[in-house]
């Protein structure tokens, strides 16, 4: 069957990754994706491909690391942070791609 998503497709967000971003639970750095933005489009493009038409996901994408941001006020109030979750590189890329 006639591959939905092309490596240039991967390409193009891979480059745009900003380097200074944290990783999600997999310890995959946005820096390094970027850098290897060339040699992991086509992994990752079938990889995209395969989760596009099985509807799956790797179940590593499935997590995320929680994290308190401070917001404002006092530190020491928990109510002043907010939690954000990591989550993984490879998987914000593709739902880039996909939505």
């Amino acid at each position: 069957s006639p591959s939905i998503i092309q490596e240039e497709t991967v390409c193009d967000p891979l480059n745009h990754l900003d380097p200074h971003k944290s990783m999600g639970p997999d310890g995959i750095h946005p820096r390094v994706m970027r850098n290897l933005a060339e040699e992991l489009a086509k992994p990752l493009s079938i990889i995209y491909q395969q989760s596009w038409l099985t509807g799956e996901v790797p179940d590593d994408w499935k997590l995320a690391n929680v994290m308190p941001i401070h917001k404002k006020g006092w530190k020491e109030d928990r109510g002043n942070y907010r939690p954000v979750s990591l989550t993984s590189v490879p998987c914000k890329v593709m739902e880039q791609i996909i939505l």
